[in-house]
């Protein structure tokens, strides 16, 4: 997932992606218009500047997963915040339910210790809890500056809180599998999960149908759709367990060299099924050509540009012995329908979409059909 880079945390980089500022408009607004008397200019700034501090704590939170994780040794790539809160892209996630708790839980955990820090900050202050309370449930267009440390209190409590609903992709839905795992494969596990999951976004969608919130509605149509994906993702990982790269890619695809003109590439993909293609220098790999950046490369060039001024220079690679399921993960992150298999910096091969998918239908239907593969 790509993003804007703010800055690095023990060797992790804190991105923020392009639609981040859309969470402070809408912030700026619903804080403004909350007064009765009309836009408060003041309303909109307490708006900005709380939803900014409280996506600290939520950098905290996918902080304190990708700390956890590291210290497990699954390594954690960056962590990207999003209008509606942030992600951890984690390498690979455990297969253990001890490990995978424990990922889980920390974050819900350090919203809790950040309210109780700022409960303890604010009380020696005199803080209005009550009266601050008061206003967050009846009448909210009077929250001021004041208010901010028990609205941060309240809202760090309310992410915990529904971090831990037990469905993804929430923390709770990982939780809840993790403790299932400990009882049962964790295949069945996951599809459990997923099936609580479904049914608790089915309950809120209904309550939202009919109370008319939108939000209700929202949040149920995000837990539906992420616990289906996390249950169509195990069920891959289920079916190409075992499998290595160097069993599935092609070793005869074609490649193109970097003084090759743009309209060489679209011949290719005219006259084979190829669309991806490497770029090589001798037998070193240099770059990747897309299909998609070969259509944009022919509207934007003359035909006869060098492939070496439209090529991608940064791209997933593949290893014979990597796991050909965390080797496709690293595609779909990266929004890239091939990868390029090397050894010792020399090209082999290239491992597509189309051959994954190939082999998930074959093993499918019989697992045993590319020989004996390692099972849970």
């Amino acid at each position: 997932m790509s993003g804007i880079r703010l800055f690095t945390i023990g060797g992790i980089e804190i991105k923020m992606h392009i639609t981040f500022p859309l969470i402070l408009i809408v912030a700026a607004v619903q804080f403004g218009f909350l007064s009765a008397e009309g836009f408060s200019l003041s309303g909109a700034l307490f708006g900005v500047v709380v939803t900014l501090i409280l996506f600290v704590c939520v950098v905290l939170h996918e902080l304190s997963h990708s700390l956890t994780a590291i210290r497990m040794g699954f390594p954690v790539r960056q962590i990207v915040l999003l209008p509606l809160g942030g992600v951890a892209q984690i390498e690979r996630m455990p297969e253990r339910p001890g490990q995978e708790f424990l990922m889980a839980i920390a974050g819900p955990l350090t919203n809790v210790v950040i309210a109780a820090a700022l409960l303890a900050i604010g009380l020696p202050l005199q803080v209005g809890w009550l009266a601050s309370l008061r206003k967050l449930a009846l009448s909210p267009g009077e929250l001021g500056w004041q208010d901010t440390l028990p609205y941060l209190v309240f809202t760090n409590l309310m992410l915990a809180a529904f971090n831990l609903l037990p469905a993804f992709p929430m923390d709770g839905g990982r939780v809840l599998r993790a403790l299932l795992a400990t009882v049962m494969p964790f295949a069945r596990a996951t599809a459990l999960a997923v099936s609580i999951g479904q049914g608790l976004a089915w309950f809120l969608g209904l309550a939202g149908l009919l109370s008319r919130n939108i939000m209700w509605i929202l949040i149920a149509v995000f837990v539906y759709s992420g616990a289906g994906q996390e249950g169509r993702m195990i069920q891959v990982r289920s079916v190409l367990r075992g499998l290595r790269v160097r069993q599935v890619f092609s070793r005869r695809a074609q490649t193109l060299s970097p003084n090759d003109p743009i309209d060489r590439a679209a011949d290719l993909i005219l006259e084979s099924f190829q669309s991806d293609f490497p770029i090589c220098d001798g037998k070193q790999i240099v770059g990747l050509l897309t299909h998609a950046d070969i259509i944009q490369a022919l509207k934007r060039h003359p035909p006869e540009t060098a492939v070496r001024t439209v090529m991608r220079a940064e791209f997933p690679t593949a290893r014979l012995d990597d796991e050909l399921f965390e080797v496709h993960r690293k595609m779909l992150e990266a929004g890239i329908g091939a990868a390029p298999v090397i050894d010792k910096g020399y090209y082999l091969g290239l491992l597509t979409e189309r051959d994954v998918g190939e082999v998930y239908q074959l093993l499918s239907v019989n697992p045993h059909l590319l020989g004996q593969r390692e099972r849970e």
